[in-house]
């Protein structure tokens, strides 16, 4: 047995820790827009920001405890989709790198991925 499939064994909780540590990052912008925490946004959250705002809270949090994991990330992953071409290409052009956009085109992913896989170790739904 290698090396490779001896990690093999470990996906579940690897995955369980890239939805954690995913989410828990997606809870912060939502913190951020909604609380001004952990560091203040840039005005207040209004009208599809506040909307914003609200989904990656409860998202976030639904996403860390791997409670409707699948649920939250689809409407997380799609929350991102949308800010990207809503918000992100109008500030800058198609590319990420160019209009600010990196971590929304990696949560949207990220999240679509958790749709697909499931929430992985250490989840209050298990599967």
């Amino acid at each position: 047995m290698n090396m490779f499939d001896r990690l093999s064994a470990y996906a579940p909780q690897a995955l369980a820790v890239l939805r954690i540590v995913a989410a828990l990052l997606f809870l912060a912008h939502g913190t951020q827009k909604l609380f001004g925490f952990p560091v203040p946004a840039q005005g207040p959250a209004e009208g599809l920001m506040l909307l914003a705002a609200i989904i990656e809270i409860v998202a976030g949090i639904l996403i860390t405890i791997g409670f409707f994991t699948r649920y939250a990330a689809f409407i997380a992953s799609g929350t991102m989709a949308v800010a990207f071409w809503m918000v992100h290409v109008g500030m800058g052009g198609f590319w990420p790198v160019g209009n600010g956009g990196d971590a929304a085109v990696l949560f949207c992913f990220v999240f679509l991925y958790l749709v697909f896989a499931g929430p992985g170790a250490w989840s209050i739904n298990k599967k």
